[in-house]
């Protein structure tokens, strides 16, 4: 099987690049990219081959993605090799990749802030403006995590129709007199 070329040698590059600037290996967003562009279940080797990569390497990247739900197993009738292919749906990837970093990351962050709000409000010689601010942080990011949650509810239309909106509905919130961003106020 012959290296990968043109475009799509081009796209996963690029969306190994992008992958390292969210935190996730470059090999594994290469995977990723390369099976998403396929038109047909590959298996590991196919990948290893095509993106002259460690077979081993191939083999953790598939893993990977495997728990992020973002490929799946596919089996091919007469073949004894497990083939793979990625979830083509941009809606569902996105749900995914949201859900996952939302449990990685802003969970944690909750759960982590909550530890130390409660020790905050035991320790009578905390001071106020810490508890203050320690309650704002948790309030926020909890707040970010239902926003999350309300959202990834949402049906596909009305998602589709907020991103359509932009900042636009801004107009349907409560107008609040404050100065524009960059100029200064007299």
């Amino acid at each position: 099987m012959t290296p990968i070329a043109g475009a799509t040698h081009q796209f996963v590059l690029s969306w190994g690049e992008m992958g390292e600037r969210w935190g996730v290996n470059r090999s594994v967003a290469q995977v990723h990219a390369l099976l998403y562009l396929a038109e047909r279940p590959l298996t590991a080797e196919d990948i290893a081959a095509r993106l002259e990569m460690a077979r081993s390497n191939v083999s953790t990247s598939l893993r990977e993605l495997l728990g992020w739900q973002l490929i799946h197993r596919a089996s091919v009738l007469g073949e004894r090799r497990d083939f793979y292919s990625a979830e083509t749906d941009l809606w569902v990837i996105v749900q995914r990749i949201a859900a996952g970093r939302k449990a990685r990351e802003l969970d944690p962050a909750a759960s982590a802030l909550r530890s130390c709000v409660a020790a905050a409000e035991a320790d009578p010689a905390m001071s106020p403006v810490v508890q203050a601010r320690l309650t704002g942080m948790l309030e926020f990011v909890e707040r970010l995590g239902r926003w999350h949650d309300d959202v990834l509810a949402l049906p596909r239309s009305q998602i589709t129709a907020l991103l359509k909106l932009g900042a636009g509905i801004a107009r349907f919130l409560p107008r609040k007199s404050t100065p524009a961003r960059g100029r200064a106020t007299a």
